[in-house]
């Protein structure tokens, strides 16, 4: 079999070695939609979850108050959704890195300061946030002697640019508009239910 291939000319052995390549670049490379399908799919998932558990109560707030948005697990699920749509996540991806840094252990402090700077501040990082030069030259003055507060205020100019930007148009989103009609839906049905159980208790006093 080995001669067999030794026989045959060079052109043909490297058209077979170019094709072989080509087939293994294709099954190792990532589809791109596939990408694309799993962010829609992490995106109707938040949705659908903030749905089946958000309550009219805790939407009026998010609706009153930025803070409220923040302070709800379910509201930085649903507002990151929304910010994956405006292709701006990485506002919130540096404020929970930044709020999970504040826990960071002494020991780590150093190497997991370095890794938010390089990830989300320094120039051309791979999720670089939006800051001013002056502060982005403080939190790299920060890193270079890192303590938990070495983010903060890094951290407060994007929050306060989401509050500001994102924000607003977030509570004029097709997300927002899609979550109150579902929950007011939802309200009118426990109303008929209660209204039916009321009937029912009604009558059954009455017989």
């Amino acid at each position: 079999m080995c001669k067999g291939l030794a026989t045959l000319p060079a052109t043909c052995l490297k058209s077979a070695k170019d094709i072989k390549h080509k087939i293994s670049f294709l099954l190792q490379k990532p589809d791109p939609q596939t990408a694309d399908q799993k962010q829609l799919k992490e995106k109707n998932v938040a949705a659908a979850a903030a749905k089946r558990v958000l309550t009219a109560a805790e939407l009026k707030k998010w609706k009153e108050s930025f803070s409220h948005i923040m302070n709800s697990d379910m509201g930085r699920t649903v507002f990151t959704s929304f910010l994956r749509s405006e292709f701006s996540e990485e506002n919130m991806d540096f404020w929970v890195a930044c709020e999970e840094y504040k826990k960071t252990a002494s020991s780590k402090l150093v190497t997991r300061a370095r890794q938010i700077y390089q990830e989300y501040i320094e120039a051309d990082a791979p999720n670089e946030v939006n800051l001013d030069a002056a502060t982005r030259e403080q939190t790299r003055q920060n890193v270079e002697n890192p303590c938990p507060s070495c983010f903060d205020e890094a951290q407060r100019m994007i929050y306060v640019l989401m509050e500001k930007d994102s924000y607003r148009r977030f509570l004029n989103s097709k997300l927002v508009q899609d979550l109150s009609r579902t929950r007011t839906a939802a309200a009118k049905e426990e109303m008929k239910k209660c209204d039916c159980a009321e009937n029912r208790q009604a009558l059954t006093g009455g017989a």
